[in-house]
């Protein structure tokens, strides 16, 4: 939920041009208990939500970078949608950021992202950007997670 919430968030801030600390607030104030397309915001995990928001606004050239590593050359960050782009970066924050979350959970939480707003591959490059990412990132971690994930238990 805290996930979802912070993609939104994340986008409202930058089509509107809004601090994200006002889309923060906005969202405690105006859309707790709100339901949106059947999902309730009212569980939402304020103190993570809290986090994704400002972590990832607050330094998007930093995440950018750590993207452009696991892109293709045909496709630089700046040619993503801008909504991918958002995803992205709120997975590279957490691979690089919260140690303590497993690769696995970061990339299907990012995947389950994906399938709420696209119906087309960007899962799917979702899945393998993160992939790759991790693999840099959390080389021994995300190595076991591909092994289990490979002998299907993971």
């Amino acid at each position: 939920m805290a996930r979802l919430a912070a993609v939104q968030a994340l986008y409202q801030a930058e089509i509107t041009g809004q601090r994200p600390a006002a889309v923060v607030l906005e969202f405690h104030k105006h859309r707790r208990g709100e339901v949106i397309d059947g999902v309730s915001f009212q569980d939402l995990d304020e103190d993570l939500f809290n986090e994704l928001v400002v972590a990832v606004s607050q330094e998007p050239e930093a995440l950018d970078a750590l993207l452009s590593q696991a892109l293709s050359a045909d496709w630089p960050v700046g040619r993503l949608e801008r909504l991918l782009r958002i995803i992205l970066r709120l997975g590279a924050y957490e691979l690089r950021s919260r140690p303590k979350v497993p690769v696995g959970v970061i990339i299907n939480e990012c995947l389950d992202l994906a399938h709420a707003f696209y119906d087309g591959k960007e899962p799917g490059m979702v899945n393998g950007v993160l992939d790759r990412l991790a693999k840099t990132l959390r080389r021994p971690e995300a190595a076991a997670g591909g092994e289990a994930r490979r002998a299907g238990r993971g």
